[in-house]
């Protein structure tokens, strides 16, 4: 069995076009790429989350993702605020989190395996306080089974990041550092509401990155109003000159209900950048990472030595397990996915009462590890066919062949082979289409039978 050639649609294989980097597609829509599963109703998630955290069956690999869900400004482009910082607000918070780990960190299937990986999101979690950061640092390795190798990121801004917070977080624990810079130009910084200028970006960062203490990691994000190729360049030059240890440059999608996409409608901001300049961006972007020799860890990251992991990027992308903490947390334990409250009340009401603080909870759909399989595949820029069976545990490769001669068409990939085996590698039109290529390729095998193709 295969593809059928009317599931071929444009939407699915693209435009035939001499320039697929930048007119491949109309557009990329999603930041992210998503399957279907099946919403559990509100009096079955406390009986099922029991039942998880109490078994010991776990898979090969997990990890841990503590959200802190405060910024002192909110940035235009951003479509996940949630509250605003204050030093009582975020005290009585702490405290919460803090009792929603010890009572997790206890569970069976919290201790039955270790974690490799752990992630403190936001928001902004270098709003905490020094104390606040080390404490929960060393609480995480206190009552977590934890690799040896494990790496803990603390996400946040450089406004406000001082000698002592890095300090504490360092005694803490802490190994790796991800800060979301976006451009060090001081115009596009400040439309975008975010917090210092350029040179006091460049001068943190590259403070940070001279203590030789954990990898230094920083977003560049490009199609922001204001940032056009030269001032892109301009930010690429800056991130070799701090030294920083890693990079990710992220495409701007425009979202609805940010503050920029009202801006720009009340005429007070510039349109961004369209898709084909956002095309040119990355491709130069791209240009300059092979320029300096860096090592590629994904289609949108690299790193400029082996201290750089990425290790709970790449791993949330497969069937890791995740379990949150916090409010607006999110997670995967057992074949369900789950989403904690988001509303402060609710989520302080839950923890006094000693139940997990379950908002949304979904059944994983049967074909769940195909599709993670494809999203991790993807994510690399090399989709192998036994790697991808392997996870899937069909022939996902041989099926969608006529989508990938399709692609191949158009230049978004190119179809190897090496010895018995067989891959799919992307273009550099695919990288920047990665994740509408992806979602393709999951629309597709969303339609098979996957018990059938798996007994074939």
């Amino acid at each position: 069995m295969s593809v059928a050639e009317h599931e071929l649609t444009i939407d699915v294989i693209g435009e035939f076009s001499p320039d697929p980097l930048r007119f491949g597609f109309v557009k990329k829509t999603s930041a992210h790429i998503a399957g279907h599963s099946q919403a559990v109703t509100n009096d079955e998630q406390q009986s099922i989350m029991t039942t998880l955290l109490n078994q010991q069956e776990v898979a090969p690999t997990r990890c841990l993702y503590v959200h802190i869900p405060f910024c002192r400004v909110r940035c235009t482009y951003c479509n996940f605020f949630q509250y605003a910082s204050s030093k009582q607000r975020v005290d009585d918070y702490f405290s919460a989190l803090l009792v929603e780990l010890k009572q997790k960190a206890l569970q069976p299937w919290t201790q039955s395996a270790p974690f490799q990986a752990v992630y403190i999101g936001g928001g902004t979690p270098t709003d905490l306080n020094a104390s606040q950061i080390k404490r929960l640092g060393k609480m995480i390795r206190e009552y977590f089974p934890l690799a040896t190798d494990c790496e803990l990121t603390l996400e946040g801004r450089i406004n406000r990041f001082s000698d002592e917070l890095f300090e504490s977080a360092l005694e803490g624990g802490f190994n790796r550092f991800s800060f979301g810079v976006q451009s060090f130009n001081t115009q596009v910084r400040r439309k975008a509401k975010r917090l210092d200028d350029r040179d006091v970006v460049l001068s943190k960062i590259e403070r940070l990155a001279a203590y030789d203490q954990a990898p230094i990691v920083i977003d560049l994000l490009y199609g922001l109003p204001y940032q056009d190729l030269d001032t892109w360049q301009q930010d690429l030059i800056d991130f070799f000159d701090t030294d920083a240890h890693g990079v990710d440059l992220y495409q701007l999608v425009e979202m609805g209900g940010t503050p920029m996409a009202d801006l720009v409608e009340k005429g007070r901001l510039p349109q961004p950048a369209n898709t084909a300049i956002k095309a040119s961006m990355f491709e130069l972007g791209v240009a300059e990472m092979d320029a300096h020799f860096m090592k590629r860890l994904s289609v949108n990251h690299w790193a400029n030595d082996n201290r750089e992991r990425s290790l709970y990027n790449s791993l949330a992308k497969t069937t890791a397990e995740v379990l949150p903490l916090g409010a607006g947390a999110g997670g995967n334990i057992g074949g369900y996915s789950f989403m904690q409250h988001r509303t402060l009340d609710k989520y302080f009401a839950d923890i006094e009462k000693g139940v997990a603080p379950t908002a949304i909870m979904m059944k994983q759909a049967t074909n769940t590890a195909t599709i993670m399989a494809i999203k991790s595949a993807f994510d690399r820029g090399v989709v192998s066919d036994k790697a991808l069976e392997q996870q899937a545990g069909w022939d996902v490769f041989t099926y969608c062949q006529p989508l990938f001669k399709a692609w191949q068409q158009h230049g978004f990939v190119e179809l190897n082979r090496a010895g018995g085996y067989h891959y799919l590698s992307l273009t550099l039109a695919g990288q920047f289409w990665a994740v509408t290529l992806a979602q393709a390729m999951i629309k597709i095998v969303n339609k098979v039978n996957i018990t059938s193709m798996q007994a074939a």
